[in-house]
């Protein structure tokens, strides 16, 4: 089934995609995709985490051989080598949070466009609650879990290796209460991940409820209806809030996790004092790792268990929603008002298809019949302002007619101001693809489309884009080839090669005609598209005909109008 969306200058994609893959496979092709940012992250972390160790490392032997044997300059210069190492690790945080956000940002992107696309194609009653809740959530919480969960592991791996260092013994006292405080933080991150997605369903639900009642207040009112609905929306309030309610309580219990892996151990090591002192361990070791153990590894603990339990229960559960797939019900086909072919030949169908701007309004389209099997190459003509650009919209959902019905196989309409992101040139390429396009098929469509001389001066597939830097038909090509990628078998050009030379319009047009399987309806902008095409529809007012370019030339007085002003090259009269 073709689905509804938007355009607003944007092309709309109606693809009959499968479901997606698990949010577990998404996190890590995300990844592996970066993995030079990762390779990043981890030499700025552990330069990071090198003032960890050298801080209770430094302070040990400040100590032992420098202020307590009686060498005061040995005891400064290791004070300045910790100092120093604060310095460096600061210069190595700074950097984090730039990698940090080479990570994110992509990862919005990527959720923004997955919401859209199941509101456009499902008609996703939770799409609201996505785009202006859940997507920002998932971008502020992944960050905090990267800047957590990478700070703990080099923070401990440092302290432990400092505490190794200075005297195994001191790792034997430290090492099993830390443990025991991460298991136990670790055991309540599913039962918080359950309240926490319950909490999300509620808001949902509530969001729901009032996008259908806000609108219709005038109604509810008219029809005396104003104690039921609130009765309505206050169950759904008071659910949200039992489910918020709910998950408070369980985050209490995260509070002993740090006392037991960060409190403790300083407790046990302050106990065992002249135990580890009887067998050998030196007063600076016993200060270095109380150090290790309450500037480093309580602090680190404290933060993922406060920033991890609340944003990695969030993001796992938010991801979940955004990306786990919904059913397509019967509710799909209302909205969009476009339903497939009955015939398996056929890839569109219009059957006395009236449209009118409002109900006073002449209509722009009147009892119009079409039928179009797979692999039709059809160019509609017409006057400016004739209803072309509504035909298409009607065709991929985006309106819905007032009389008539309307079949389709799944579609991608491409309309004349094209939609261009930041990101790099493969991941706008690949934006009506469930998964990233593999290089030779990508290359293979750009040479197809006439995209290469741009793809070639901006990089490569992996280059950066700048849509300011772009012009107009360097845009249309972008989204020509993004198009000419995605799997829907029917695309409609609205004008999207008008700001292309004849030639390169040709090209584009010739592309999208020999997709295997494909049928291509072009709103044609010069008379050479209408020559191309199979067969040429135009329109005149609420009276349309169709044919091919000779028989509308002995049939069409329009037609002929119109082609006696083209010329091959000359757009289309305005």
């Amino acid at each position: 089934m073709a689905d509804a969306g938007r355009s607003s200058g944007r092309e709309t994609t109606l693809p009959a995609t499968g479901h997606p893959a698990p949010v577990r496979g998404h996190g890590y092709r995300f990844l592996r995709e970066r993995w030079p940012a990762l390779v990043r992250l981890g030499a700025w972390s552990v330069l990071e985490a090198g003032q960890t160790f050298v801080l209770g490392y430094a302070l040990a032997r400040a100590l032992d051989a420098g202020f307590l044997a009686g060498d005061a300059r040995t005891g400064l210069l290791w004070l300045g080598a910790a100092g120093l190492a604060v310095g460096v690790g600061a210069f190595g945080t700074g950097r984090v949070y730039g990698v940090v956000a080479a990570l994110v940002e992509p990862a919005r992107d990527r959720l923004v466009t997955a919401v859209v696309g199941r509101g456009v194609r499902q008609a996703d009653s939770g799409a609201l609650s996505g785009l202006t809740q859940q997507v920002e959530i998932a971008r502020d919480t992944f960050a905090g879990v990267v800047l957590v969960s990478r700070s703990f592991l080099f923070t401990a791996a440092g302290a432990l290796i400092g505490l190794f260092s200075l005297a195994p013994l001191l790792l034997a006292v430290v090492l099993p209460p830390l443990l025991a405080g991460t298991a136990l933080f670790a055991a309540t991150l599913r039962p918080l991940a359950r309240r926490q997605e319950a909490f999300l369903t509620a808001d949902e639900e509530l969001a729901q409820e009032l996008g259908a009642v806000v609108p219709a207040l005038r109604d509810v009112t008219a029809a005396g209806a104003e104690e039921r609905v609130a009765a309505a929306l206050a169950r759904r309030t008071d659910a949200e809030l039992r489910s918020a309610r709910a998950l408070a309580r369980w985050s209490v219990t995260r509070v002993a996790a740090p006392a037991l892996g960060g409190e403790l151990p300083a407790v046990l090591l302050l106990v065992t004092a002249p135990w580890l002192l009887d067998r050998g361990v030196t007063p600076g070791a016993l200060v270095g790792a109380l150090t290790y153990v309450t500037q480093s590894l309580l602090p680190a603990l404290a933060s993922l268990v406060h920033g991890l339990g609340t944003s990695g229960a969030r993001l796992t559960v938010v991801l979940r929603r955004l990306l786990a797939p919904r059913p397509e019900g019967p509710g799909a086909a209302v909205v969009s008002g476009v339903a497939s072919p009955s015939a398996p030949d056929t890839a569109l169908l219009l059957t006395s298809v009236t449209f009118a701007y409002g109900p006073a309004s002449e209509p722009v389209l009147k009892d119009l019949d079409l039928t179009l099997a797979h692999g039709t190459h059809l160019a509609v003509v017409g006057p400016s302002g004739i209803g072309k650009s509504t035909l298409t919209a009607l065709i991929s959902g985006l309106l819905l007619p007032q009389h008539g019905t309307v079949q389709a196989c799944s579609a991608v309409l491409i309309p004349q101001e094209a939609y261009v992101h930041s990101g790099t040139l493969a991941e706008n390429l690949a934006l009506h693809r469930p998964a990233p396009v593999p290089e030779p098929e990508l290359l293979a469509a750009a040479d197809a489309v006439g995209l290469t001389p741009l793809l070639r001066r901006l990089g490569g597939p992996r280059a950066p884009v700048d849509p300011a830097r772009l012009s107009a038909g360097e845009r249309q090509l972008v989204a020509l080839t993004r198009a000419y990628l995605c799997p829907a078998p029917l695309a409609l050009l609205d004008e999207a090669t008008c700001h292309l030379d004849p030639e390169a319009e040709a090209r584009a047009e010739r592309a999208f005609a020999a997709r295997p399987g494909g049928t291509l309806i072009v709103v044609a902008h010069r008379i050479s598209s209408a020559r191309r095409a199979d067969r040429v529809l135009v329109m005149d007012g609420a009276r349309t005909a169709c044919g091919t370019h000779e028989e509308l030339l002995r049939t069409s007085e329009l037609y002929r109008d119109l082609a006696g002003r083209w010329t091959s090259t000359a757009p289309l009269p305005r």
